[in-house]
């Protein structure tokens, strides 16, 4: 049997051209990505919200593994 996929045809990161993408090692030795922007970019404001979304996006995975929960909401008394 052969399963079917649809798929839209245009590219869901348009406009991410400005958003570069990096490797670079922290002072402990250990891999890190490091995003940059193009600061005169014309999709400026959509470029920073990618770029917060990977961010928060990350942070959660990394609670997860942690924590075993992506959000943790203290109550405050």
């Amino acid at each position: 049997m052969v399963k079917v996929v649809v798929k839209r045809l245009k590219s869901s990161n348009r406009g991410k051209a400005s958003v570069g993408k990096k490797r670079v090692r922290d002072t402990s030795g250990q891999s890190k990505i490091l995003r940059t922007l193009d600061v005169g970019s014309t999709t400026f404001g959509s470029d920073l919200q990618y770029v917060f979304d990977r961010n928060v996006a990350k942070a959660r995975r990394d609670n997860k593994r942690v924590a075993g929960i992506a959000d943790v909401v203290v109550l405050k008394r």
